[in-house]
């Protein structure tokens, strides 16, 4: 990259950059534009045809804005301000999610709808798992959909009733990380994330990690209908794990979450 003329910016001692953000400054006319594109997974062409990832392009001024401001925090440690939408391990993204599991506890005790559903590779982050636990026990639905690792044992009784965890493991490799919140009745009590960080301590103390919310309500129900329903749905590549940490094929005749999302996209290429 150097040798091309990039100039290479190797971050903080200590943490590993893991975030995978664009920024895009164009001047257009009198005034400076900012474009950014947001990933859950690596900048890698390979990568890019055998993962599910998510890429978000946006011109939001207040996030990419956020943008801007972690890459010169990257660039030249200095203090910078607190982010107004961007989510950055190891400062606010962990104790965000847990705040965010505590409003849907409060829901639940209240009898409001209470949601929870995890789309990530790895979940082994302690307080996060605190969080899930003491949500769940408050009577939110969880739905843990964990490639990986997972120490959290589901369906405990008078522990981890209300939570279920699932695997996909079909022809891609699931990377996708998506993280719903329901805390009630009206539009604005439901929110999803995008993140480039799994639930683990590594990347929530020792790693720069970004998270995002999901704003346009289009956009949300498409990562809703795409990334979470179909793989809650899934009976052909779904292993449901069990309360003893052994996990159980839910089916191989049923319909393929990824299958389907191969045929989503497929259908919308021109001819």
């Amino acid at each position: 990259l150097e040798a091309l003329g990039a100039q290479v910016v190797y971050g903080i001692v200590g943490l590993k950059t893991h975030a995978k953000m664009l920024l895009v400054t164009r001047r257009e006319g009198a005034r400076l534009r900012r474009y950014a594109h947001l990933s859950t997974g690596n900048y890698n062409p390979k990568t890019a045809g055998l993962y599910t990832d998510v890429g978000y392009l946006t011109t939001n001024t207040e996030l990419t804005a956020d943008i801007d401001m972690v890459f010169q925090q990257l660039s030249s440690l200095t203090q910078s301000r607190n982010p107004r939408q961007l989510l950055l391990a190891p400062f606010s993204l962990q104790s965000h999610f847990i705040r965010m599991m505590e409003r849907v506890a409060d829901a639940a005790r209240a009898g409001l709808p209470a949601r929870i559903v995890v789309k990530i590779n790895a979940l082994t982050d302690e307080p996060l798992i605190r969080g899930l636990i003491e949500a769940g026990q408050a009577g939110a639905k969880i739905d843990l959909i964990v490639r990986g690792a997972c120490v959290l044992p589901p369906m405990v009784e008078g522990l981890t009733d209300n939570i279920r965890v699932r695997s996909v493991v079909g022809r891609m490799l699931e990377h996708t990380r998506v993280i719903y919140f329901r805390w009630g009745h009206e539009d604005h009590e439901e929110v999803v994330y995008l993140s480039s960080a799994d639930w683990m301590n590594r990347n929530m103390t020792r790693r720069i990690e970004v998270a995002w919310p999901v704003r346009d309500p289009v956009l949300r129900q498409r990562v809703i209908d795409e990334c979470l329903v179909p793989y809650l749905m899934d009976g052909c590549d779904a292993w449901e794990q069990l309360s003893d940490g052994h996990y159980r094929r839910v089916g191989t005749d049923g319909r393929s979450a990824q299958r389907a999302l191969m045929a989503r996209h497929r259908d919308k290429e021109p001819d």
